[in-house]
């Protein structure tokens, strides 16, 4: 699953960032923010128009993320 289909509320465990091609900043500057595998998060909200962008947590640190970057990132959502 993608964390931009994560259910509002809901904890994921990442998986991967996905790199669209070769030295891909974006998907380096997500690892860089700590989006990398085992790191648990947590959508805390969607934007008021078209879901954008989406509230992310990890640890106490929270991100503002595009769904569009947020769709790079696999997770593996946590059962409550």
């Amino acid at each position: 699953m993608r964390l931009s289909e994560l259910p509002k509320g809901a904890s994921a465990v990442v998986e991967r960032v996905e790199d669209t091609h070769d030295n891909d900043p974006i998907a380096q500057r997500l690892r860089d923010l700590g989006f990398v595998e085992g790191e648990r998060v947590r959508l805390v909200a969607r934007g008021p128009i078209g879901a954008d962008p989406l509230l992310v947590q990890i640890g106490y640190t929270r991100f503002a993320l595009r769904r569009s970057e947020a769709a790079r990132v696999s997770v593996q959502q946590e059962q409550a």
